[in-house]
């Protein structure tokens, strides 16, 4: 590994409050926006940031040339438009800290689209610490959830999100390989919102769009900036200094973060399910990473 820059900590740090911060951001948005008027809006706004980039990098000649740019686009609307339109419509039917938890089994998810692609094997201890997250999970739902906000369908449709960008992990390795992280997110972020584009223009033609106030409108320019775009620039610029896994390890701190978020600006509740199924959802992703 290179060198570390000294502000690389700091902008490591500043990465997961972010991406943390994006789910009280996002329950802000739903208060004025319909969460699929909101996904798309939030694709456009981060395919346009991302065109500039892609044209400024240093392999975007080079997947003009492929014929199989028509499977980057279908790989991309399906991994990164879904797990918006997911994320969003879930969270509005859950809690952040239900919310953040869910998308801390992303390791596990990603591990098993890996095994069925046959890109890993499910180990006995892999499999013991998928088996103890999914208790976490279940624990989640023993408390009243509901009574705090929280519903079996929010939480299963942030699972659909996650699940759908782990999906897209797996199966872009090969191509992300070859033309780079930053071509495959422009893809993702432009293809999704082209294929969103009919749904927004009718959605945006049915919502009052001028009642929305500026908070909401910059709520949303911060999803598509921030979290879309930024955090993900501090992640693969770092990926040149650390390795993937203790990146990775930055993911634990995220849920903890954001279920704190939750319970200081939108006034969550903390109940001793949450704590309980949140310490076993965190401890079988660690063991299932570290087997």
């Amino acid at each position: 590994m290179n060198a570390r820059p000294r502000l690389l900590p700091g902008l490591l740090g500043l990465m997961v409050v972010l991406w943390s911060l994006n789910f009280i951001i996002g329950k802000l948005v739903l208060r004025e926006l319909p969460p699929l008027l909101a996904s798309g809006l939030r694709l456009a706004g981060a395919g346009a940031l991302m065109l500039p980039i892609y044209a400024l990098s240093e392999r975007r000649s080079r997947l003009a040339e492929r014929s199989d740019l028509v499977r980057l686009a279908l790989l991309g609307v399906s991994g990164i438009a879904l797990n918006q339109v997911f994320f969003l419509v879930g969270l509005e039917r859950t809690t952040v800290a239900h919310a953040a938890l869910i998308f801390g089994l992303s390791p596990i998810l990603v591990l098993l689209a890996a095994a069925a692609a046959g890109q890993e094997s499910v180990t006995a201890r892999k499999l013991a610490g998928m088996l103890v997250a999914l208790g976490g999970v279940a624990v989640l739902h023993a408390g009243p959830a509901s009574a705090a906000g929280a519903t079996l369908t929010g939480d299963l449709l942030v699972l659909a999100g996650a699940s759908a960008f782990a999906l897209f992990t797996v199966l872009s390795k090969p191509f992300t390989a070859r033309y780079g992280s930053i071509a495959m997110n422009t893809i993702g972020y432009v293809g999704g919102a082209l294929a969103l584009a009919p749904l927004i223009a009718w959605e945006a033609r049915r919502f009052p769009l001028g009642e929305v106030s500026a908070t909401a409108w910059a709520a949303l320019a911060y999803m598509a900036v921030f979290p879309s775009v930024v955090c993900y620039l501090i992640f693969y610029s770092a990926l040149r200094y650390l390795t993937a896994s203790r990146l990775a390890a930055l993911a634990y701190l995220q849920p903890v973060l954001a279920t704190l978020m939750g319970v200081v600006l939108l006034g969550e509740r903390v109940s001793g399910a949450l704590v309980a199924g949140g310490a076993l959802v965190l401890a079988g992703v660690w063991v299932a990473e570290r087997a």
